[in-house]
Parts: C-alpha cells; sequence; structure tokens
C-alpha cells in the first residue's frame, strides 16, 4: 500500500475529522462517528479514492532523478 496522502492533506483530514465528531456529539447525532473515517486515512497515509482516481498528495522522492 503506497501512500497517497501528504502531510498538509493529512492534518486537514485530521482537524476535519476530529470537527465532525465534535459536532456529532454537540448535536447528539451518530452521524459524528463519520469523522473516525479521515482520522484513520490520516493516521495510515492512504486513501482509498485517491488510490482509484490516481491521485496522490504526496511528494515523491527522487523524482528530479527519475526526469
Amino acid at each position: 500500500m503506497t501512500k497517497n496522502v501528504g502531510s498538509v492533506d493529512r492534518l486537514l483530514r485530521l482537524v476535519l475529522g476530529v470537527a465532525i465528531i465534535v459536532l456529532g456529539f454537540l448535536y447528539q447525532s451518530w452521524w459524528g462517528a463519520v469523522g473516525i473515517v479521515p482520522i484513520l486515512t490520516a493516521g495510515i497515509g492512504w486513501c482509498p479514492p485517491y488510490a482509484l482516481l490516481g491521485i496522490s498528495t504526496c511528494k515523491v522522492k527522487g523524482a528530479a532523478e527519475a526526469e
């Protein structure tokens, strides 16, 4: 499993996930559990939809050498 989520993307996912969970608690809704998904993708650094679409926000090591 190749990482496809970069550091800025990971930070945004973490903040968004926590915000969703907090809103779920505030509004007493089980929809707050959805916040677990962005937190997990931030934690492992891999996003399945990104993989399917061929998107990567990670900086590629050795990109200059490949040219």
